[in-house]
């Protein structure tokens, strides 16, 4: 079926999604409740959207279009609360995290949707692999031709996003030595990566995606994973490279980092995006999610070698009038006090296992933090 026409959103305002893991309480593992669970909230009035991921020890939640970071963090804050309840109800927690350290995939369980089934059928074993947690950030864009354009002029930054969000060190019960360890699951799929460099919402839509419609591979750009996707049907540019977080707070500040850096990439100041700025893309991402703030990355156009925090860091001075005109400033301070002074919560997570001494120690304090402690 032909592309879904692109319907023009107020720029820069932003929504989010968030992919959140279900835990059983007595041994901490994943639980298959989620058909339990989304038969509860659907008869509550839930401050958002929520609805089944692959299998059924995921759900994913999201917010409404909101223009302001405080809004945004109040209704992550009220779908929170009203989950957590949910879920104490059916003895189960809600976490963040981008993998759960120690599940076993080939236990994990389809949910009965026929895209899913559909989805297990087509890739086997990589469909119960994808039992991994990301969050998802959307950004209005004013016409088609703006969302290429910011897809294409974010390039540069997804190492940031990256670094920002890494939250899934753990997997199998060992520690993977990545930051971010759930991007390798997505990149196992053919149509993840980047986006093909198209500028031209005409070309795109009549040119690429009738090509690859038509060869049978693609239906809709649901079957798309790239690191950045248009959306179409809602006016948007969608960020998937971020890890679920372990909080709401660091939930609701990426997704004003987002904003932030789109305001400013819309003002132009800086070269347009050019296709050989991808030709240091994967490197990039490889640093970010090995090594968090601690990669090394190339600079596109520049050629040079920068650390990635050291590129966080000035990213965020730059940003800081567009933070004030967004009233983002609080959480662009959050962003800041990780990089340069907490680290991500891969780095959390790794000094909660220590502490608690096993796995099952650290997913009990990672469900306390998405509860809302603070961590000691």
């Amino acid at each position: 079926m032909p592309l879904e026409p692109f319907k023009a959103s107020r720029s820069l305002t932003m929504g989010v999604e968030l992919e959140l893991q279900l835990v059983n309480l007595t041994d901490f593992d994943l639980t298959a409740l989620a058909p339990d669970l989304l038969h509860l909230l659907s008869l509550r009035n839930f401050p958002g959207d929520v609805k089944p991921e692959m299998t059924e020890s995921m759900i994913e939640v999201s917010t409404g279009v909101h223009a302001r970071h405080d809004e945004l963090l109040a209704q992550l804050s009220d779908i929170r609360d009203v989950m957590v309840v949910a879920g104490d109800r059916l003895n189960i927690a809600l976490c963040g995290g981008g993998t759960h350290p120690f599940q076993h995939w080939v236990e994990q369980h389809i949910f009965a949707k026929p895209r899913f089934e559909q989805l297990s059928l087509l890739y086997g074993y990589l469909a119960k692999q994808f039992t991994v947690f990301g969050q998802h950030v959307h950004i209005g864009c004013a016409s088609a031709d703006e969302a290429l354009y910011l897809l294409h002029a974010l390039n540069r930054y997804v190492p940031h996003f990256i670094a920002l969000s890494a939250s899934s060190p753990f997997l199998q019960g060992v520690d993977t030595l990545f930051d971010s360890s759930r991007l390798n699951s997505v990149y196992a799929f053919p149509l993840s990566g980047r986006a093909p460099f198209l500028l031209d919402w005409s070309e795109f839509e009549h040119g690429y995606f009738a090509k690859m419609e038509n060869t049978g591979v693609v239906k809709s750009m649901k079957d798309f994973y790239w690191d950045i996707r248009p959306k179409p049907e809602f006016g948007t540019i969608e960020l998937r490279v971020c890890d679920t977080p372990l909080t709401i707070e660091r939930a609701a500040a990426l997704a004003a980092y987002l904003q932030a850096l789109c305001r400013m990439l819309l003002e132009r100041r800086a070269p347009p995006p050019v296709e050989d700025d991808y030709l240091v893309y994967n490197y990039n991402r490889f640093q970010a999610c090995r090594f968090g703030f601690d990669g090394l990355i190339v600079h596109p156009r520049t050629n040079e070698s920068i650390g990635l925090r050291d590129d966080i860091l000035a990213t965020l001075r730059e940003l800081e009038p567009h933070a004030a005109a967004l009233n983002s400033v609080p959480a662009l301070s959050e962003l800041h006090r990780a990089v340069a002074y907490e680290g991500n919560h891969a780095g959390l997570l790794r000094r909660l296992f220590a502490r608690e001494g096993g796995v099952e120690g650290m997913v009990d304090a990672a469900v306390r933090l998405f509860r809302g402690d603070r961590p000691s």
